[in-house]
């Protein structure tokens, strides 16, 4: 009997614990219910990744290393992909432009290997199209349509007595998108025998303010000096005021040339024999103009490529000489030349 009872009272215990554990195992505990709540709701609780990151590059000290860009994950560089305009190019075997640098002209470097032999930055097969003595009314056009149509680049050397002559013409260049510098104001030569240091550096300015004056900003510090004949004084002076300058790897003598065939031969046997180069050629020679369609035909067939170049900066031109030209009496119109002519010449009955 007793037994029994005992039996009776250890299983009504049991049963009491077994409920008492059950009870506290299914209670709401407030720490977890808490950890829950943040887990649903992490905005309410912590900020995004991108705000801590932010404000953690906020607060973290500063150094003189400028950052260009971060590393994406494939997923957004992939989108990024996506997101690129299309070209619009619309010649599917154009040419084009394998590369763009960008020129920190301070201190004045030179390129072009048959004068400067410092930055030989070209590949094999690389080339840079350059066009000096413009703009010049038919030819110059030609050669943006050439240019336009095999979807490259090139950089031209403006006359400044040229760029007030024809500045819609200068501005057409600028607006194709490709880079404009100077060819001195008239062509002079610099290193002629009476030529004097503060002439030289009139012609240098002169020409810097007139091609400002035409495109109605600043053009690049890029400067070729005329027959490349570089004046030691000269040199100096542009290093001082941070302009690049630019001989050539291979001349076209286009102002020789006696029809457009001659101008194709002789860049590409010079082409032929360095394998890659800056070319000089001049938008001011009709044969030229002529002869750029096929010329960049060829240069796509003999696996070359061309290389855009541009300047970091722009050229601060001189307050005395932009008067200079603004004031010269002998341009035609100079004062007014670089207006719309919608503001000049209205229709008012037809």
């Amino acid at each position: 009997m007793r037994n029994a009872l005992g039996l009776l009272l250890a299983t009504v215990v049991a049963a009491l614990a077994i409920t008492g554990v059950w009870y506290w195992l299914s209670k709401p505990n407030p720490a977890n219910a808490a950890a829950q709540s943040a887990a649903a709701k992490p905005s309410e609780s912590a900020p995004p990744p991108d705000r801590v990151a932010a404000k953690a590059s906020k607060d973290a000290p500063k150094d003189d290393v400028e950052i260009t860009g971060t590393l994406p994950s494939k997923t957004a560089a992939a989108s990024s992909a996506l997101a690129l305009p299309k070209s619009t190019c619309a010649n599917p075997d154009a040419l084009g432009i394998s590369r763009t640098v960008v020129v920190d002209t301070t201190g004045g470097p030179g390129f072009g290997l048959d004068h400067f032999k410092q930055f030989d930055f070209l590949a094999d097969r690389e080339v840079v199209l350059t066009f000096d003595d413009g703009p010049w009314p038919v030819n110059t056009p030609a050669v943006l349509k050439a240019l336009a149509d095999e979807c490259t680049t090139g950089i031209f050397f403006s006359i400044g007595k040229h760029a007030t002559y024809h500045p819609e013409i200068l501005r057409q260049v600028l607006a194709a998108g490709h880079t404009v510098g100077v060819h001195t104001w008239s062509h002079a030569n610099l290193n002629g025998k009476k030529m004097t240091d503060e002439a030289a550096k009139e012609e240098l300015e002169k020409g810097f303010s007139a091609v400002k004056f035409a495109l109605g900003t600043n053009p690049a510090p890029f400067f070729r000096f005329p027959q490349l004949q570089h004046r030691p004084s000269a040199v100096a002076y542009l290093g001082s005021r941070n302009v690049a300058m630019f001989s050539c790897d291979v001349d076209s003598f286009d102002f020789r040339s006696k029809d457009p065939d001659q101008v194709v031969n002789t860049v590409m046997t010079g082409l032929d024999k360095k394998g890659k180069g800056i070319i000089l050629m001049h938008d001011f020679q009709k044969n030229t103009a002529l002869a750029l369609p096929t010329l960049l035909r060829r240069l796509k067939a003999g696996g070359y490529k061309v290389v855009a170049m541009k300047a970091k900066g722009t050229l601060d031109t001189l307050p005395e000489y932009d008067a200079m030209v603004g004031q010269d009496p002998k341009l035609p119109t100079t004062m007014t030349n670089a207006r719309p002519i919608s503001s000049v010449i209205q229709t008012v009955s037809q």
